[in-house]
């Protein structure tokens, strides 16, 4: 490491930015493919104030500070020889840095468009068009099994009826549900 003894200051300084931040950006990303990683950028890493249900993710964390440090340094170093103004070459380093937050900001809200919850709840079964799978027995006296498909994916479930009895293969729409799990139905 005696070469960066050799640098100029500002370039010295990138270069300690830059070497320790990149090796704490790789065990990041090695972290987060293995899936030991404890965070995604989406909860502060202080208690700040910062708490809004509409904000997806919060500025200020960890994993954004290694980003923007990140992109800061290495366009610091990259741009050192191009750009002549000192001044100019901290706003266009600055500027680097924080593109790498934004950017950080675009693919996990696109990752989290990806997740998708279809875990089966009874309360989506609410107003919709089921079958008959077997006989219902009229007016509640006692439980038939209907056929409906909630998220893409059918599943049967006990159904009673508030009226007369219904034959298999009857189409029926959910009414309400009953005692936590039970559907209540009605011909359509």
């Amino acid at each position: 490491m005696d070469f960066l003894n050799e640098l100029e200051p500002m370039l010295r300084t990138f270069w300690y930015i830059a070497l320790p931040v990149s090796l704490v950006f790789v065990i990041q990303a090695v972290m987060t493919f293995v899936g030991l990683d404890g965070g995604d950028g989406i909860e502060a890493d202080f208690d700040g104030g910062l708490d809004d249900a509409s904000a997806p993710f919060q500025l200020f964390s960890f994993r954004n500070l290694i980003n923007f440090l990140l992109g800061f340094s290495w366009a610091g170093i990259a741009f050192y020889s191009t750009v002549s103004s000192k001044p100019l070459l901290l706003i266009v380093a600055f500027i680097v840095g924080a593109l790498f937050v934004a950017v950080f900001f675009l693919i996990m809200r696109q990752i989290q468009r990806l997740a998708e919850d279809n875990s089966f709840k009874i309360a989506q079964t609410l107003g919709k068009n089921c079958t008959a799978y077997t006989p219902i027995p009229a007016s509640k006296s006692g439980k038939g099994r209907v056929q409906i498909s909630v998220n893409g994916s059918f599943h049967e479930l006990d159904a009673i009826t508030e009226g007369e009895r219904i034959s298999s293969g009857t189409l029926l729409r959910v009414k309400a549900i009953d005692s936590g799990n039970l559907l209540v139905v009605e011909k359509l």
